[in-house]
C-alpha cells in the first residue's frame, strides 16, 4: 500500500516563509513525476509546481520567483518551499505523484491536503 504523508503547513504572516513536505511510503519501485496543487475556498484545485522525473519543473505563473519545489529521490519525498507568502496563497495544498509499483505499473497517487494561511 502506497502512500502520501506530508507535513508541513500552518499559519504565517504574509512575506513570511513555509516549507511542505510529503513523504512516499510502501513498496515503490519508482517515482516520476510529483507535484503540489491547492485549493482556495470557492475555486478549483490548480497546479502549484511539478517536477518530473528528469528534473525539469513547472509553475503557475502567480508563484513563480516565490515558490521552489524540489525532491530527495533517496527518501522517496518532495518538498515545497514557499517564500514571500502572500494572503491569496492561502488554500489546502495537495501533493501529487505518479509512482511505479512494478517496472511495467504506475499509479497516480494523493497525500491529504494541509492548510497553509497566510494573514496578518
Amino acid at each position: 500500500q502506497v502512500q502520501l504523508v506530508r507535513s508541513g503547513g500552518g499559519l504565517v504572516q504574509p512575506g513570511g516563509s513555509l516549507r511542505l513536505s510529503c513523504a512516499a511510503s510502501g513498496t515503490i519501485f519508482r517515482i516520476y513525476a510529483m507535484g503540489w496543487y491547492r485549493q482556495a475556498p470557492g475555486k478549483q484545485r490548480e497546479l502549484v509546481a511539478s517536477l518530473n522525473s528528469g528534473g525539469a519543473t513547472n509553475y503557475a505563473d502567480s508563484v513563480k520567483d516565490r515558490f521552489a519545489i524540489s525532491r530527495d529521490n533517496a527518501k522517496n519525498t518532495m518538498y515545497l518551499q514557499m517564500n514571500s507568502l502572500k494572503p491569496e496563497d492561502t488554500a489546502i495544498y495537495y501533493c501529487n505523484a505518479e509512482i511505479g509499483l512494478t517496472p511495467l505499473t504506475k499509479k497516480n497517487y494523493w497525500g491529504q491536503g494541509t492548510q497553509v494561511t497566510v494573514s496578518s
